[in-house]
């Protein structure tokens, strides 16, 4: 794994270049005055996510979603939408 080094400053200049490494694997080392005071590293999400699991936080689905599911269209609100309610409502002085 790659390490880059960072000072405060730098890193609040270009917060987003550091981030897109952190993304792409890398670490950060955040110093301040040449002293490290943190690390910026990947999230890794499927450890958390075992992790709440095992300290009972968490707790795996256990009904399976047909696939088909994913298919039908949400269903659509017949009428003027809740954008068009609230400017009459304002047109209206409520």
């Amino acid at each position: 794994m790659v390490m880059t080094t960072a000072g405060v400053a730098e890193l609040k200049a270009r917060l987003s270049e550091y981030l897109a490494r952190v993304r792409a694997g890398s670490e950060v080392l955040v110093t301040e005055r040449g002293r490290p005071v943190a690390k910026i590293v990947p999230v890794d999400t499927a450890g958390d996510l075992a992790e709440l699991e095992r300290e009972g936080i968490l707790r795996p689905g256990s009904i399976e979603l047909p696939p088909e599911i994913l298919d039908v269209d949400p269903p659509r609100m017949a009428g003027p939408g809740l954008t068009q309610a609230l400017l009459d409502e304002r047109s209206e002085g409520r």
